[in-house]
């Protein structure tokens, strides 16, 4: 049963605000962030420019608190009743939801701002489809069972920014990187939407989970092994050698791992298998960051 909170003043508010913002948990900062610094050095051709660093890990932690943020107005009605969301500050009432969305409108300005003082036309451009992205994809769940594949397409998009901000160009390989991203997304939010498919059946949120039923581990796992190809071709069409190869070693036994993890669908583990991703992420930047330096 949801607990409603009073209505409470502002300066009692940070903390359910720092909640809504997911800054007590920033793994899906971090998910966020290795593919844009994959794209970042990858368009660099090595390290990227000191200001393109800046504005693309700042933006990250931004544009995440504001999905956040516009991912929780969508499911204000339904995450009471789920187990893993039925203390979120909108199902409580701690916060309103016009709060929500001022603060997605707020954060969302503050990483639009830096990318037209600090990058390019084009950068600028590509901006929009991905604040478009992080505003739909949150009801998506409301109409398909893939708002995994949105979600996909919404964290990729900074790629192509990045990307955009250090070369004032795109390429066939940018798009490689975005597939490879999509592909890794759905996988890892796939695991994430395990945990919730119980609670989701009964109150009607579709997911790749439910679709892919009783084949969402051979549907992840070929998923997985994609994402580890694509970036192998993106790898060796840059000329890349045995530091970053070993990064994808690492990323495709974390996978092995992952799997390992949810063989029995249990909701803690298909939720631990999740968070692991974060080290597989970081395994590949470190990769790319060793090769370019040591090559």
């Amino acid at each position: 049963m949801t607990v409603r909170i009073p209505t409470l003043p502002l300066r009692e508010k940070w903390p359910h605000y720092m909640r809504l913002m997911r800054l007590d948990r920033p793994i899906g900062s971090f998910l966020l962030l290795w593919p844009t610094l994959w794209a970042l050095w990858f368009a660099a051709g090595g390290f990227p420019s000191i200001g393109n660093l800046i504005v693309f890990v700042l933006g990250v932690f931004m544009m995440r608190a504001a999905g956040c943020a516009i991912n929780d107005f969508a499911d204000r009605d339904w995450d009471g009743a789920v187990e893993r969301t039925h203390q979120r500050p909108l199902a409580t009432g701690a916060i309103q939801p016009r709060e929500a969305i001022v603060l997605f409108l707020l954060l969302s300005l503050a990483a639009f701002s830096m990318v037209v003082l600090f990058t390019n036309r084009l950068t600028l451009y590509l901006s929009f489809g991905g604040l478009a992205l992080a505003f739909i994809y949150p009801f998506m769940k409301r109409y398909t069972h893939l708002p995994q594949l949105f979600l996909g397409a919404a964290f990729s998009w900074a790629i192509p920014m990045a990307w955009a901000a250090q070369a004032d160009q795109l390429s066939r390989l940018t798009w490689l990187v975005f597939t490879a991203n999509v592909l890794w997304t759905v996988a890892y939010d796939t695991f994430y939407a395990m945990v919730d498919r119980d609670d989701d059946l009964k109150v009607g949120i579709k997911s790749t989970a439910i679709l892919f039923g009783e084949a969402d581990r051979l549907i992840i796992g070929i998923m997985q092994a994609l994402t580890v190809v694509v970036l192998f071709m993106v790898g060796h069409q840059c000329g890349r050698g045995v530091w970053f190869n070993l990064g994808l070693v690492a990323m495709a036994s974390l996978f092995v791992y992952q799997q390992h993890l949810v063989r029995h669908r249990d909701r803690q583990a298909c939720f631990r298998a999740f968070l692991n991703n974060n080290w597989a992420g970081f395994a590949v930047f470190v990769g790319l960051v060793l090769d370019y330096a040591l090559h």
